[in-house]
């Protein structure tokens, strides 16, 4: 495994992949640590320790990397993305409009419904930023005070900076599928357990031992998917990389005759398996 990631970076298109996906999984950790106007972290965060973390909400804060728990911009990650592409894939089965338009349609139908899943992911977004400001305010029954300003200012400044902190994810996703190695999607959920790995580990010493079962096999079956999926990648830019071009000598079929279609030159064809 170590010798073909060795062997991976020598490969100039491979290595820019990697650095470009690296570079991309660095500003999002950045990014994860900047906070919400108006929120108390410091107190949300020592709210979460000491009473959520062995809840479903400690789970989804895992899935953030600690930016549930800290109200950071990031804080609802890539789940409005993925829940969005789930409710499209299932209106895409029950709608028929939508099934025409992702069957028949090519590649201009595909299309169509990435731009359908983004309205829907900013959609998403404002509820589930909403949602969490509601939260927020319900724990002040609990004698917290977690929101520092009073009005409609601070409410509407803590659910846009949610929103667009999930259509930022949407987006560096998209683009680390499309210009890096593997899935955008997988690519941020694994930084994001590998940063919290400390933290989950904790508390999956306060779970049921079916809950952190759960989790153990989840985060082990998305390190093994991404290590394979880096792998693959690496296997197929090297073959690409090694393959032997058409020589020179040797006539070019014309594009009119049968099987006239040209060969590839050594280059790599279409994209790497995600």
């Amino acid at each position: 495994m170590f010798s073909t990631l060795a062997n991976a970076w020598k490969i100039p298109e491979l290595r820019k992949k990697l650095m470009f996906t690296m570079l991309m999984l660095l500003i999002y950790r950045i990014c994860s640590v900047i906070p919400v106007p108006y929120i108390d972290a410091a107190q949300l965060a020592s709210y979460f320790e000491s009473t959520l973390s062995n809840t479903i909400l400690g789970l989804y804060d895992a899935m953030s990397g600690s930016a549930f728990s800290t109200a950071t911009v990031l804080a609802l990650g890539i789940q409005p993305y993925i829940n969005a592409s789930i409710i499209i894939q299932l209106l895409t089965v029950a709608i028929p409009a939508l099934e025409r338009m992702a069957k028949e349609e090519g590649e201009e139908g595909k299309k169509k419904i990435e731009r359908i899943t983004r309205y829907t992911t900013v959609g998403l977004g404002l509820l589930l930023g909403f949602a969490y400001y509601t939260m927020m305010r319900n724990y002040e029954a609990n004698g917290l005070t977690l929101i520092t300003g009073e009005g409609f200012l601070p409410a509407l400044v803590i659910i846009l900076a949610f929103t667009a902190g999930s259509c930022f994810v949407m987006w560096m996703g998209e683009q680390i599928t499309e210009f890096g190695i593997g899935n955008g999607i997988s690519m941020i959920l694994f930084a994001n357990i590998i940063s919290g790995l400390p933290g989950t580990l904790s508390r999956l010493l306060g779970m049921a031992w079916w809950q952190a079962l759960i989790v153990t096999i989840g985060m082990l079956a998305l390190i093994a998917w991404e290590l394979c999926a880096a792998m693959l990648a690496a296997t197929w830019l090297r073959r690409c990389a090694l393959a032997p071009a058409t020589p020179p000598s040797a006539p070019a079929p014309s594009p009119l005759s049968p099987g006239g279609n040209r060969r590839p030159s050594g280059k790599c064809q279409g994209t790497p398996p995600r």
